[in-house]
């Protein structure tokens, strides 16, 4: 089959190389892509040679392809609709319609759903711009820390933690003038901070039925040790020591099922990926978010060690019978991904920066290593064969967002798969970049 993957960052990247080590798959298209993705798309990541398909990035608008199976990344697209424009023509996707993307549209909804299907979650109230004293109030009713969320989406930005209360005060009141966020900020939810060690949790849904991807766990702070600011995250990991299948299948049945079947109440058929932000605290799993796609940056090490057809599993979600595929099965080696950011992320980052391709491609050679491109630019795209675009000579590439690459290292152990991580990030790294030194570091990271 032919898959197009919709976006342009990391995560679609990963996805791309992913789906065309699939016997099935006869060629990948990653919509629009970004010159860092044409020129690194022969790496994988999970050491195994050259993917069995060709992966090319087209710069065309979705109704301009002919693909068999679409996936969509980034969750703007889905809350916008593209799954439904998409079905509407006829096509395969991956991905929740507009009914079912609200959830990640906003975070009012979803706290909405998560309350009425039973799911744990933070205690919390929304607010608009008319009502910041009694935001402030509740605000003050709970104890540290305090979290204060943009209702709507903010690329993974728009959630302030804070052990501060001047701080969540001085947040809530620049979130609901929109002079934080705009109109994504002038309605927020204020919640209960909880305590204890984050968890991700990836499903595959075909409508009716969920199946479990490996557990992940993601690194949110900008600095070592969690500190700093939230970003979209700066690097994973997969497997999860303390996250054993008794753990997933607590959050299954208590998270992921009963979210679908709110949704099902709703008259929402989602088909895609439900990943489900937790908190686990000393009485249980907690819900912190829940998204509405491959999470950005565990998909990255999530994909590293799923084992057999992937494009046949997300096909057949599509299609709304996972019945007819066996269960994702995941490898007992480890993956660690390392995201490096610009200078000033998560606020205003600078862009412009050099990026040396032929640095990117040696740390690409490293055995059980592979870079993924998010936030690159420049160099230009030029026609290939096939109908795709690839980039217009080795030099000119340049930083162009917040998370510019990500480096995913696969090994025997976490101690291991780190060590590769690191030892490309060494390559690829540039001057002013920022990345994490300890992913992977946390509790029981292995030898």
């Amino acid at each position: 089959m032919r898959v197009a993957v919709a976006g342009a960052g990391a995560r679609e990247h990963a996805l791309a190389l992913a789906l065309a080590r699939s016997p099935s798959v006869s060629g990948v298209a990653v919509v629009p892509g970004n010159p860092g993705i044409a020129l690194l798309a022969g790496g994988d990541p999970a050491g195994d040679g050259p993917p069995a398909a060709p992966i090319t990035c087209v710069d065309a608008g979705p109704g301009a392809l002919d693909a068999d199976l679409w996936v969509i990344g980034p969750e703007a697209p889905l809350v916008a609709g593209l799954a439904d424009r998409l079905r509407a023509g006829g096509a395969r996707v991956l991905g929740p319609g507009a009914g079912g993307a609200r959830l990640e549209g906003s975070k009012e909804w979803m706290k909405s759903v998560l309350t009425d299907a039973g799911v744990p979650t933070a205690t919390w109230r929304s607010f608009g711009t008319d009502q910041l004293a009694e935001a402030s109030a509740f605000l003050r009713s709970l104890p540290p820390p305090w979290v204060v969320k943009t209702d709507g989406l903010a690329a993974g930005k728009g959630v302030l933690v804070t052990e501060d209360i001047d701080a969540a005060e001085e947040d809530l009141r620049a979130k609901l003038s929109g002079a934080a966020f705009g109109d994504a900020g002038r309605r927020v939810v204020v919640e209960e901070g909880l305590r204890g060690v984050e968890l991700s949790l990836m499903a595959l849904c075909d409508g009716r039925r969920a199946v479990a991807l490996a557990p992940a766990r993601d690194h949110k702070r900008l600095g070592d040790a969690d500190t700093g600011p939230n970003t979209g995250g700066m690097g994973a990991y997969s497997p999860v020591p303390d996250a054993g299948p008794q753990l997933v299948d607590q959050v299954m049945a208590s998270t992921v099922e009963a979210t679908l079947g709110a949704l099902r109440d709703r008259g929402v058929d989602y088909r895609g990926v439900l990943y489900a932000g937790l908190m686990l605290t000393p009485d249980g799993p907690r819900v912190i978010e829940i998204n509405v796609r491959f999470g950005d940056p565990e998909t990255q090490v999530v994909l590293a060690r799923w084992e057999g057809d992937v494009a046949s599993a997300l096909d057949a979600a599509a299609r709304g019978d996972l019945s007819a595929v066996d269960p994702p099965r995941f490898g007992a080696h480890a993956a660690v991904n390392v995201v490096l950011a610009a200078p000033g992320y998560p606020g205003a980052a600078r862009t412009g920066d050099p990026i040396d391709p032929g640095r990117l491609l040696r740390a690409a050679g490293l055995a059980g290593v592979s870079v993924l491109a998010a936030g690159v630019a420049g160099g230009g795209l030029e026609p290939a064969g096939g109908g795709g675009l690839e980039p217009a000579g080795v030099g000119g590439l340049q930083s162009a967002g917040g998370r510019v690459l990500g480096v995913t290292g696969v090994g025997p152990t976490l101690g291991a798969a780190s060590r590769r991580a690191y030892a490309g990030v060494e390559l690829v790294a540039w001057p002013g970049c920022h990345y994490r030194s300890d992913i992977a570091s946390g509790p029981a990271p292995g030898p």
